[in-house]
């Protein structure tokens, strides 16, 4: 097949890299492949939108029963704020700015909060070695002489994978559960960096659970605790734990899958740096603003530290201390950060060119990203509903066709690979996902409206690949 046409190659150089990554089991994270952003428009500072186009933008997603509930909130720089929020079926009472959600890896921004006020109080710093502050004895990979530093562990750039090899849960829809420090513990020792520490951008829950343990050893209490006393009861956060009260207990949306069947929640007690928080989008309000605001009191000059630019991580995104920094279309500077659960999607962000803050929270695991990053910056294209799609099973002997690398770009490929029975693709520069089947050639991602089609030739030998996303049509050809 032909190398696609130059219309193509311009498309894929404007892909701002806001694509949705699914890391572990159910962990969704920064990076590519949701929207295709077709148009690169002067910079400009369009008005908020209305509490009615916001309302009618989630009830179109909610009753199209892609959502149990979506709940909305908007900040401006001088901290007016708006709630909308829609979920007739959440099974709370009242569905508002105070229900509890999962929040799932927004977590890790909490955590990078947490190192950068470590780091001002000068109990550690960022070039110190995350052994130094484990028990004695503990094994950390090193290579070529380098160990692995806070500040690798905070920019997903540690060398360590997304999740330790060792994790076997035994309750696929609590998988975090059963695993313990020893657990953490044995597999450090025994693994082997393939890269050196600070190389390379490589999303890891598994590098943020450890600075988050590793900085609860240091306070000397638990990590909920340390994040309390230091980060969430200045700021007034009452109702962001990981151990929830009686009263949030009692505003918890319950979980839905991406299928929409009730699941169960997570407990994250090892990793808990990487995603164990709950939260509302009032308190998430608060925190963003404060956020965004380094004159803020009492703590935006901390926070601040942890929104700082510190290496790059993709096309026109960098990273700080796990906050994601990224290039709008109209030029805006975006900070954010999503997360998932397996009952939960999230996204909370702000804009520095406008100060604008979105947070947006749903109890159902399909991302809400793009509503986010829209009401951010308009000129973010909304990408409509993703219609209802059906899983079917293929033999792994059908499966096994499409592995292999297929280029639709020079310097852009997507390569598929098998894991028994799942089939998982991988973009350059980009995470791995899963890919689902709904026909022998057809293909879809769970995780973004993203579909890959195969094409074969008249043997059955498979020849290339068509990615559909955005409205979009890419065809790329097969390697040999």
């Amino acid at each position: 097949m032909p190398t696609p046409p130059p219309a193509h190659g311009r498309l894929l150089r404007r892909v701002l890299g806001v694509v949705v990554r699914r890391f572990g089991r159910g962990f969704i994270v920064c990076a590519a492949l949701v929207t295709a952003l077709l148009h690169t428009l002067p910079a400009q500072t369009a008005p908020l939108p209305s509490d009615s186009a916001i309302r009618a933008i989630i009830i179109s997603r909610v009753d199209a029963g892609r959502y149990a509930g979506i709940a909305v909130g908007l900040v401006t720089r001088n901290d007016q704020r708006r709630v909308v929020t829609y979920g007739p079926d959440v099974g709370v009472a009242p569905f508002d700015g105070n229900t509890v959600f999962e929040i799932g890896s927004i977590t890790k921004t909490f955590t990078g909060a947490l190192l950068a006020a470590m780091v001002k109080g000068g109990e550690v710093a960022l070039d110190d070695a995350v052994a130094k502050y484990l028990p004695a004895g503990t094994v950390v990979p090193t290579r070529n002489g380098k160990s692995i530093t806070l500040l690798d562990l905070a920019t997903q750039s540690s060398g360590l994978p997304r999740l330790p090899l060792n994790f076997k849960p035994t309750d696929n829809d609590n998988p975090y559960a059963d695993y313990t420090v020893a657990d953490m513990y044995a597999f450090l020792a025994d693994y082997q960096l393939t890269r050196d520490p600070g190389a390379q951008y490589d999303y890891s829950n598994l590098g943020f659970g450890l600075l988050g343990h590793a900085l609860a050893l240091r306070a000397g209490t638990s990590f909920e605790q340390a994040v309390t006393r230091r980060l969430l009861t200045p700021l007034g956060m009452k109702d962001t734990r990981i151990v929830l009260t009686e009263s949030m207990r009692q505003r918890l949306a319950p979980g839905h899958t991406d299928r929409g069947q009730r699941t169960a929640n997570w407990d994250l007690p090892t990793l808990a740096g990487a995603g164990a928080l709950r939260s509302t989008v009032n308190d998430m309000l608060t925190y963003i603003r404060a956020t965004a605001d380094s004159n803020s009191m009492p703590l935006g000059s901390t926070l601040a530290l942890a929104t700082v630019e510190r290496r790059a991580s993709a096309a026109r995104s960098t990273i700080g201390l796990g906050w994601n920094r990224v290039k709008s279309p109209s030029g805006q500077t975006i900070v954010w950060h999503n997360g998932g659960t397996g009952g939960y999607r999230s996204f909370a962000g702000y804009s520095e060119s406008t100060g604008v803050g979105v947070v947006v929270l749903s109890n159902t695991a399909n991302s809400v990203d793009e509503v986010g990053l829209h009401l951010l910056d308009s000129s973010i294209p909304l990408p409509p509903i993703p219609k209802a799609r059906k899983e079917v099973a293929l033999p792994v002997a059908v499966l096994e066709r499409y592995i292999g690398a297929y280029e639709l770009a020079p310097t852009f490929t997507i390569t598929i690979t098998r894991d028994g029975t799942r089939l998982f693709a991988q973009a350059t520069a980009q995470g791995m996902f899963e890919l689902f089947a709904e026909a022998e050639h057809e293909f879809f991602a769970k995780v973004a409206d993203v579909q890959l089609s195969f094409s074969a030739d008249a043997g059955g030998n498979v020849t290339g690949m068509v990615l559909h996303q955005g409205g979009q049509h890419i065809p790329g050809r097969k390697r040999p």
